[in-house]
């Protein structure tokens, strides 16, 4: 098993990588609290069923964030995506699912960076013929505005933004960071050496200042000279494998705030698993393999081919095998994606008891697979739907500068 900032492979042991990492498990204690502050404001019917089946299912310090939310005191959602591709694969889409029911959830502001200055530094090219690529890497990000904006965010309380185009709102928090972190701490974390190129040592402050209400003057209105007397607070929902930058940041957060804040600085995280790439329940998905991936562009043709000719099966060999021993549920991939997009609880139980003895309705790979097939054709199509409606100026509009608070 590895998992970095930078690289996840292997089988994935979450109770062990909990452990390593240094977070807590989400207990059923923590969702009622949690429920208590969503579900219960009637502001959603019921928790995301990322939280119902344990697919976030780590965190850091979100029983304090929901002590300030309890007690009425302001809070933002701050996620992200780096754009390496023009188009963005299912894996891609779930933290932005979740974060648009937490925003919803929470009644609260959004930022969502872009860091394509990171993915310059580390996949960005240079020839002397033609120079380095970073407007390709800037057109990406265009790109995939679209395709986050799709998923329905609340525009009032929404802002999104490229690092290209606002670190300068930010530079007064990222030279703080800079300051307050050494380059052996940076390459302790991330596994820098003396080959790297200093952006990318420099880089992890610049994903860390947006942890910082201070960083979003006009956006959430808190002036540089409120800086140190903010009590907004932070959440941060991501893949675990992004902990190693806010674990960075955590240790040196009470640099920027003052003492009045409610969590000393420090970002909440809420922790996902990994969304497996098709070839089998390990790793994560992976856009530079495409037949790995369900992309936000497929046709319902390509949907329905790489589910049934790349989705690893947990079945058994032979109908026989399959109807006297089950499917092993873990490692099958189509019944691992339902627990991720299928919405019915009741319906999803049905498939995996049925699957997992060979008996009943969806006792064979195949019927599974089929009900993925119809299951994903549908969310890839809505959001297709949404997406073509999304303008070269609505994303102007979403990327400009303005108060959500």
């Amino acid at each position: 098993m590895v998992v970095t900032a930078y690289e996840v492979s292997g089988k994935i042991d979450y109770s062990k990588l909990v452990e390593k990492f240094g977070s807590k498990t989400i207990e059923p204690d923590l969702l009622k609290k949690l429920e208590a502050q969503t579900v219960g404001k009637g502001r959603v019917p019921k928790l995301h069923r990322f939280l119902r089946r344990n697919i976030f299912f780590s965190h850091r310090d979100l029983d304090a964030l929901l002590g300030t939310v309890e007690k009425k005191k302001p809070m933002y959602l701050y996620t992200g995506r780096g754009p390496s591709s023009a188009a963005m694969h299912l894996g891609h889409l779930v933290p932005f699912l979740f974060t648009q029911w937490l925003q919803k959830a929470l009644g609260c502001p959004l930022v969502i960076q872009m860091t394509d200055d990171e993915k310059f530094l580390f996949k960005g090219t240079y020839t002397d013929s033609d120079g380095d690529n970073l407007q390709h890497f800037a057109s990406l990000t265009t790109e995939n505005a679209r395709d986050i904006i799709a998923c329905g965010f609340d525009f009032e309380k929404t802002f999104l933004f490229s690092d290209l185009d606002y670190v300068g709102r930010m530079y007064p928090n990222i030279c703080r960071i800079w300051k307050a972190v050494t380059t052996n701490t940076v390459n302790g974390i991330f596994g820098f050496d003396g080959t790297s190129n200093i952006g990318k040592i420099a880089f992890p402050a610049v994903q860390a200042a947006p942890s910082f209400a201070s960083s979003f003057p006009t956006v959430l209105g808190v002036g540089s000279d409120k800086r140190r007397d903010t009590e907004y607070a932070c959440l941060i929902p991501c893949a675990i494998d992004q902990d190693p930058y806010f674990r960075m940041t955590r240790d040196i957060a009470h640099k920027l705030v003052g003492k009045g804040h409610p969590l000393g600085g420090k970002p909440a995280l809420i922790h996902s698993k990994f969304f497996p790439p098709l070839q089998g329940a390990e790793g994560k998905m992976s856009s530079s393999d495409t037949n790995s991936a369900i992309f936000l562009t497929d046709t319902p043709k390509d949907i329905e081919r790489k589910i049934k000719q790349h989705a690893f099966s947990g079945g058994k060999d032979t109908k026989e095998l399959q109807q006297e021993h089950g499917a092993d549920l873990e490692v099958d991939v189509a019944y691992q994606w339902l627990r991720f997009f299928l919405e019915d609880d009741d319906e999803l139980e049905a498939i995996g008891k049925s699957y997992g003895s060979g008996k009943g309705e969806f006792w064979s790979t195949g019927l599974v697979k089929a009900r993925l097939v119809k299951v994903l054709q549908d969310l890839v199509a809505q959001h297709q739907e949404r997406r073509a409606k999304v303008t070269d100026e609505e994303v102007r509009k979403w990327m400009s500068e303005r108060f959500i608070g």
